[in-house]
């Protein structure tokens, strides 16, 4: 059975779709069949981790809504884009990165129930393992039905009183919507903080395991999201942690 993961953060900066992407290559790496959703299709970008630009996309997660092809039409194996080893396959579904589509959408908005009819399909038709959901930020009617149709949540924050009381509110929606699993990812932790004690803190304010600690990374945001980090740098320690993060989707 199929594993459908939504990737969360009730602000946008947290580091979501960079931490989406190197998970997903990550399982990869391990033999699995990952397909990659972008739903955030008012600002799509996960595609540029995976060296996707306008002139290598026909259709999109935009031209399924519309009807104008089927899911599978807009899914592209990035395998070999990755640039290293992989036993498994990576398949993405991008969001439009063409202005006039994207006003499309602001404009005409589309049926979002189709978005669950597509993640089934694509899940069908690719013969996927798992499908990691990259979410829009924040609540919106397509982010709702991402998470209700998940197995997993993991929401990623930053040690941030913004993000806190986010991240409260998608915690106490994901356990309306009856979630099966919640895993917490603190994302980009200053030095001068102590892991354990945002570790202890985080799980005693949501009830929710934290998944990972990441820190911080100079080097992550050198490479200013020109591949995926951890496939570069597989024996960084951030790459470290990030792996111990894939592991426990495994679990």
């Amino acid at each position: 059975m199929s594993l459908i993961v939504s990737t969360h953060s009730f602000r946008g900066g947290t580091g979501k779709s960079n931490l989406t992407a190197n998970v997903t290559a990550l399982l990869a790496q391990r033999g699995y069949r990952v397909g990659v959703v972008d739903t955030d299709i008012q600002s799509p970008g996960i595609h540029v981790l995976f060296g996707l630009d306008e002139t290598a996309i026909g259709h999109s997660l935009n031209h399924y809504l519309w009807g104008m092809c089927d899911i599978s039409d807009a899914a592209y194996d990035v395998t070999s884009r990755l640039g290293s080893p992989i036993k498994g396959k990576v398949f993405l579904i991008p969001s439009s990165i063409k202005a006039g589509e994207i006003a499309r959408v602001l404009r005409e908005g589309f049926d979002v129930g189709l978005l669950n009819d597509g993640f089934q399909s694509a899940i069908d038709m690719l013969a996927l393992d798992m499908l990691m959901i990259d979410t829009h930020p924040g609540l919106n009617e397509e982010t709702l039905l991402s998470i209700s149709i998940s197995d997993v949540l993991a929401i990623i924050l930053r040690p941030d009183q913004q993000d806190y009381q986010g991240t409260a509110v998608t915690v106490e929606v994901a356990r309306k919507l009856e979630v099966p699993r919640m895993m917490l990812i603190v994302n980009k932790l200053p030095p001068v903080f102590d892991a354990n004690e945002v570790r202890s803190r985080v799980e005693r304010i949501y009830g929710c395991p934290v998944a990972g600690i990441i820190p911080h990374s100079d080097d992550m945001m050198a490479l200013a999201s020109g591949g995926i980090f951890a496939l570069r740098y597989p024996t960084h320690p951030l790459s470290e942690c990030i792996r111990a993060i894939a592991a426990q989707l495994e679990a």
